[in-house]
């Protein structure tokens, strides 16, 4: 079993940068694919990013270039850095775990993820 914490949101404005963080605890984290997803009010859950337990990474178009997905597995954390941030990235973001691992067939497919964080707010003023 894998517990999923997530912090780090909030608001700013277009243009700025946020990094979320997601605690992971239970299992052995370095085995797990690990992913972040969002939810728009009244929308399906969208994948964002995924990294796999061997470093490899994918995003969903609309983030390329401004959005990294990285590890600190000595910390047992995930992270989302976000750049350059636009009002149409406001959304609830979660982080989630698979195990064993990735593939890019299903990384950015919420569906694909049985743990899941409670989410975290981001907000992006014009």
């Amino acid at each position: 079993q894998v517990q999923l914490v997530e912090s780090g949101g909030g608001s700013v404005q277009s243009g700025g940068s946020l990094r979320l963080s997601c605690a992971v605890s239970g299992d052995m984290y370095s085995t797990y694919c690990m992913g972040w997803f969002r939810q728009f009010p009244g929308k399906e859950r969208e994948g964002v990013a995924a990294i796999d337990s061997d470093g490899s990474t994918g995003y969903v178009d609309s983030v390329k270039g401004r959005f990294t997905i990285f590890e600190d597995n000595a910390k047992n954390t995930l992270y989302l850095q976000m750049n350059s941030l636009k009002p149409e990235d406001t959304a609830m973001y979660y982080c989630a775990a698979e195990s064993p691992h990735c593939s890019p067939d299903w990384w950015l497919l919420p569906n694909e993820y049985a743990y899941w964080g409670q989410g975290t707010q981001v907000t992006v003023s014009s």
